[in-house]
């Protein structure tokens, strides 16, 4: 009699960190490779960027405009997050006038770009000055920073109203008959048993939102807000040096690896008690 062989064991935590491993290293590998090839004699390159006159002036811009991006990005996306619950909320039901109105609005949002979304407010507010005036915001529309952080937040509201939802549509259906059967309500099961079990599950689609925020937070320099990317651009401009790009990448380069570790951690931290006992 013959037995049917084991499922192939899924692979141990500390293969796949090792994979992980793997794939930096490949990663950092290509990008020195990269490296070498634009700059034809590195070690003086690197010398000259942090001895030169011009990486110390426009070094002091580049981290003030880095704490402004963090600053941008930090506030959107909780702001985001306040208005996505309701938005998500709607798009679960999936029925009535508010159902339809959430949808429009997470279309709307996801379907065009960042950019032109920036330019309708900062711009388009400028066409109802009288009226904004009026009702005392144009104090609020005539700033470049505040029209970029509304647009951020509108932005990854819509983002983050799909991923909710969607969290909240993976939960089973036993768990709310599992609630009803204990007598609670269902706005106690949802807050106390259906949201968290959601949030878990979106954890990992929140941290990308993050990322691609701060990836999409340079489109406030066009509108003349001095992010990283607008410092940037303002030190090339002055100096017609091309290298503070490549300054400002690797910065980018560098957060964007933090937070996916940082976020790594939060999620195996929140996530512990999902993984099987050995």
């Amino acid at each position: 009699m013959t037995t049917a062989p084991h499922p192939e064991a899924p692979p141990t935590a500390s293969g796949f960190f090792g994979e992980a491993r793997t794939g930096d290293l490949v990663a950092l590998a290509l990008a020195a490779v990269i490296a070498s090839l634009v700059l034809s004699d590195w070690p003086v390159a690197i010398g000259t960027w942090f001895g030169n006159d011009i990486f110390v002036r426009y070094w002091p811009r580049l981290a003030e405009g880095l704490g402004v991006t963090l600053q941008l990005v930090a506030i959107s996306i909780v702001l985001g997050g306040l208005l996505s619950l309701p938005l998500a909320l709607a798009r679960f039901k999936n029925r009535g006038f508010a159902s339809t109105l959430a949808y429009g609005y997470v279309y709307f949002f996801r379907g065009t770009p960042l950019l032109a979304q920036t330019f309708l407010v900062y711009y388009g507010a400028g066409e109802f000055s009288d009226a904004l005036r009026g009702i005392g915001l144009w104090g609020f529309f005539k700033e470049a920073y505040w029209c970029v952080l509304l647009t951020f937040s509108l932005n990854t509201a819509a983002y983050q109203a799909e991923i909710l939802a969607g969290a909240i549509r993976s939960v089973s259906r036993g768990q709310w008959e599992a609630a009803h059967a204990l007598g609670l309500s269902k706005p106690v099961a949802f807050v106390k048993i259906i949201l968290p079990q959601a949030f878990v599950t979106a954890l990992r689609p929140y941290g990308n939102e993050v990322i691609l925020m701060i990836e999409g937070s340079a489109v406030a320099s066009v509108v003349t807000v001095f992010d990283l990317m607008g410092a940037t651009r303002l030190a090339a401009n002055r100096t017609f040096d091309e290298q503070v790009y490549l300054w400002a990448a690797v910065v980018y380069l560098l957060l964007v690896e933090t937070i996916r570790r940082v976020w790594d951690l939060l999620e195996r931290g929140l996530t512990r008690h999902l993984r099987r006992r050995a």
